[in-house]
């Protein structure tokens, strides 16, 4: 497919998902995205983006499919090693294809750009805004919580201060990506504390005597594939956000040697916080509170912190600032990515010129997240689409494998032993698999989802309908003034 310039906005794709970079296009007044991030950012982003409200509100779910404290703890062992096994594995694909956008550059180039333009329908519709939107509503809600000590906080309050938060994220987003790397940095340290608190007091418990609950740990234990599966998916959810410093490859220094490196950091501590918490939790409640509870944080530090209770909503909101903090930074390269290679309408991918930020796919971003606050049962959603991440995930690992084969000669800065994707593959084919027969109607959701995003690809990509380029060229003039942006000069490939 021919090239086409960055002035020219038609949905044609720009570029091809090939190895060998081409001429820049763009000329001497192109912007480029700066990269500002160290390693120290990176393992922040890593870190701030994966502990989000998942360890303080949902380890139950990891409980109640495992059947039994000890076979919970092996779940959060392994799901923090698979996860491990995974960031090397995209450590590899970051190194060897440099490029922002994740697994929507990875597939691209192993499989082409239909699969590449699907992954990116798939997390345009849903995957991405979704999670912003159900992490600014725990925010929201946790925020809220001490001044409604005896009740739900109002629906609309907590809409609207989604909705602010949201906002002042994007705007800070917008504005430097230095204050994002500060934001990330700060409130990582934060949710990191409130989780040493909630080991500190466990290890109190733990020292005068109380061993009650980690008595016969493996009683209980649930031995079907299926439940197996649903606890391990529950685990993973909590370790969502491994991949998520690949989504900003072009704005890390020296990403050869840190984006290794950081996911190398990262990884074990997270991995040894959340077990660790969770031995806390173990310690100090008993099964049936942990399954009665919406948000276990919450309830261990009632039992445990008396009139100090009030910290742990604060810092559950603190956290989810963070991620979602974390989330927008990533998320928002992903579609500019994506409308850098022609698959979205070519104003997404324009820079400001004065923050040297991608503002549009920033507001974009923003706009579909505002939108799904105001749904009624957002949460809803994001059990149709887990399934579909897994799914993604495993295409990604699956074109490791595949670029192994046809192009084994390439430059690979890291190369990881082919045990590593190999054991990803056939576990979370495993998932995946067993997932379509436990939950058949929610896998059955998420593949419409994907095969929906067909029929656009023709209709906008492939073969475009006519009046198409014009209302997108309109578009791009608009971005470009309202926004005081240009097209940038990043050599794509």
């Amino acid at each position: 497919m021919a090239k086409v310039s960055a002035r020219e906005t038609t949905l044609q794709p720009r570029v091809s998902f090939t190895e060998e970079a081409p001429e820049d296009s763009t000329g001497e007044d192109g912007v480029k995205l700066k990269k500002e991030l160290g390693l120290l950012d990176g393992v922040a982003i890593i870190v701030g983006v994966i502990i989000g409200a998942g360890i303080f509100v949902s380890p139950k779910g990891v409980l109640l499919y495992s059947g039994s404290i000890g076979q919970a703890l092996i779940v959060w062992i392994l799901s923090g090693v698979l996860s491990m096994v995974g960031a090397l594995c995209y450590a590899e694909l970051g190194t060897m294809i440099p490029k922002s956008g994740g697994d929507y550059a990875y597939i691209g180039v192993a499989f082409g750009p239909l699969p590449a333009f699907l992954y990116l329908w798939v997390a345009l519709l849903i995957l991405v805004p979704t999670g912003n939107a159900i992490t600014a509503l725990t925010f929201a809600q946790y925020l809220l919580q001490p001044f409604y000590p005896n009740c739900d906080a109002s629906l609309d309050a907590v809409r609207l201060l989604a909705a602010v938060i949201t906002c002042l994220l994007t705007t800070i987003n917008c504005y430097n990506v230095k204050w994002v790397a500060r934001v990330t940095d700060i409130f990582t340290g934060m949710k990191i504390l409130a989780l040493l608190v909630i080991v500190a007091v466990g290890i109190w418990y733990l020292f005068g005597g109380d061993t009650n609950n980690l008595e016969n740990p493996m009683v209980g234990s649930n031995s079907s594939p299926g439940y197996i599966a649903l606890a391990f998916y529950n685990g993973l959810f909590s370790y969502s956000g491994w991949n998520y410093l690949n989504f900003v490859t072009e704005e890390l220094k020296d990403p050869y040697r840190n984006l290794p490196r950081a996911i190398c950091i990262s990884m074990p501590v997270v991995t040894v916080i959340y077990v660790i918490t969770n031995v806390a939790y173990f310690t100090v409640l008993s099964t049936d509170e942990i399954l009665s509870s919406l948000a276990v944080a919450v309830t261990f530090a009632d039992k445990m912190l008396g009139y100090a209770a009030w910290i742990m909503p604060l810092f559950v909101a603190c956290s989810t600032f963070g991620s979602l903090n974390g989330a927008i930074f990533a998320s928002s390269r992903l579609f500019f990515v994506g409308a850098r290679n022609g698959h979205l309408p070519a104003a997404i991918s324009l820079i400001n010129i004065h923050y040297l930020t991608p503002v549009p796919s920033l507001i974009f971003l923003c706009i579909i997240t505002l939108v799904l606050l105001f749904i009624d049962d957002v949460y809803a959603l994001i059990a149709y689409v887990s399934f579909v991440e897994a799914l993604f995930i495993l295409i990604s690992i699956s074109g490791l494998l595949y670029l192994r084969k046809i192009q084994p000669d390439a430059k690979r800065p890291i190369k990881v032993n082919l045990i590593l994707p190999y054991t990803f593959l056939v576990t979370c084919g495993f998932l995946v698999i067993s997932s379509c027969y436990v939950s058949p109607f929610e896998v059955g959701i998420g593949t419409a989802i994907i095969l929906s995003g067909i029929p656009v690809y023709y209709a906008t990509i492939h073969h475009p309908i006519a009046g198409l380029a014009k209302i997108s060229q309109k578009l791009n003039i608009l971005c470009a003034k309202l926004f005081v942006c240009m097209p940038n000069t990043e050599k794509i490939d």
